[in-house]
């Protein structure tokens, strides 16, 4: 802070930081005043405008169907291109260091700002050369309900004040004002930077053993490769089902996890079913998240501990039989870190029928329908596990939806029985 600084002084530096900071925003669509009529002006909804102001002034163009990094990048341009005679507002020398401040206009949700900050800081370093020595992410300067953000950037120079109050010295300095993200410790940033790489080595695990239990690759690649498209087919009714009756993201998820799968089938995959699944396991954990993306990681971990457990020690060719048993230890290991059962109105209620089906008559397109059939029964289900227990009323689905969850896994499973 400037202690016992005149209003001279204080005018001086804000001066000083205006005319050594570039911002840029950026807005999906024009501000709605609360109690006023929508504006017959609006952004398309496959636009982005580039330059907004916090008052709805006009940008200076707008970019069609822009990705998060070719909107970064368009917008850094316009900040930092010494070039262009009209926006080069600050000049930039190496060695020149920058304070970096991402602003929510107001509509923007804490994950996707963190993941703008990301962008920008990636970009800053690779296209710019610049690594911002403070980064400040927050809601700043709003536009009510504005669907944007804005990027700033405060080239440090010389405050003039003397030893101690440095331009990042002020903005490090502690504040009582509401709307200021709490300060960082300039130790942390310096212990961060000086940090030396960590060095990670693979560990030799058991999984990473061959096994003696083989698949025709071209088999297994048809047959996954038919359940996990019908299951990416599904997201939008996955996540319809779990919008009404949980926060919407299972679709996503079964989504990511089904494509993160079918890239590891688009490389080489060997006759070894346990090094298969072992891959399917890594990516599965790389790319999904929530309650579900932990349940399918333990399955899969739980699978290929199961097959193992069927080998023999000679090659052996995996049958109907060989997969229930498999599954069937999958689902007793899955039950130590689930409460969830039959009737719980889960998952499970598509994945136990399905495990019991096979293992009881090695016919995959039983166990299918049997994965149907209980994902139907899943209409009719009071919630006992899982987010629909408070999430919206029984009356808008008892009877009417499924379970997403077993949805989305019957829909697999029904694809799967149809490639074989």
């Amino acid at each position: 802070m400037i202690c016992s600084a005149s209003l001279e002084e204080v005018y001086r530096i804000a001066q000083l930081s205006a005319e050594n900071t570039v911002t840029l925003g950026s807005s999906l669509e024009h501000v709605h005043v609360p109690g006023r009529e929508v504006s017959n002006e609006f952004v398309p909804n496959d636009e982005v405008e580039v330059g907004m102001g916090i008052h709805n002034e006009p940008g200076s163009h707008r970019m069609k169907s822009a990705t998060l990094p070719s909107l970064i990048k368009t917008m850094l341009l316009q900040l930092l291109d010494q070039n262009d005679t009209d926006r080069a507002w600050v000049t930039r020398q190496a060695g020149d260091k920058f304070v970096l401040l991402i602003n929510n206009l107001g509509g923007v949700s804490t994950l996707e700002l963190s993941g703008i900050t990301a962008e920008v800081t990636k970009q800053l370093a690779t296209d710019y050369d610049i690594k911002p020595v403070r980064t400040l992410q927050g809601t700043y300067l709003t536009s009510l309900n504005g669907l944007g953000f804005s990027v700033s950037l405060l080239k440090l120079v010389d405050s003039g004040l003397g030893a101690g109050r440095s331009l990042l010295e002020l903005l490090d300095a502690p504040t009582e004002a509401v709307g200021w993200a709490a300060p960082i410790q300039p130790s942390t940033w310096e212990k961060h930077a000086a940090d030396a790489p960590v060095e990670f080595k693979k560990a030799d695990l058991a999984q990473d053993q061959p096994s003696n239990l083989k698949v025709d690759p071209a088999t297994l690649k048809k047959a996954l490769t038919s359940g996990l498209k019908r299951m990416i087919a599904a997201e939008p009714e996955v996540t319809r089902y779990d919008t009404v009756i949980g926060d919407g993201d299972c679709g996503t998820g079964l989504k990511r996890g089904a494509e993160s799968i079918l890239k590891v089938l688009e490389g080489e995959i060997t006759d070894d079913i346990v090094l298969t699944v072992d891959k399917f396991v890594d990516a599965v954990e790389a790319t999904m998240d929530g309650t579900s993306g932990a349940i399918y990681a333990i399955f899969l971990n739980s699978l290929v501990h199961g097959l193992r457990a069927q080998d023999s020690g000679s090659a052996t060719q995996v049958d109907a039989k060989l997969w229930g048993q498999a599954l069937k230890s999958a689902v007793t290991s899955l039950s130590k870190y689930t409460p969830a059962q039959v009737g719980d109105r889960t998952l499970i209620d598509a994945l136990v029928p399905f495990c019991d089906t096979l293992t009881s008559t090695a016919d995959i397109k039983a166990a299918a329908k049997a994965a149907r059939d209980g994902t139907e029964a899943t209409k009719h289900l009071k919630a006992s596990l899982g987010r629909s227990v408070y999430v919206g009323s029984e009356e808008e689905w008892l009877g009417k939806i499924p379970d997403p969850g077993a949805y989305g896994l019957s829909e697999f499973l029904t694809g799967l029985a149809e490639g074989l």
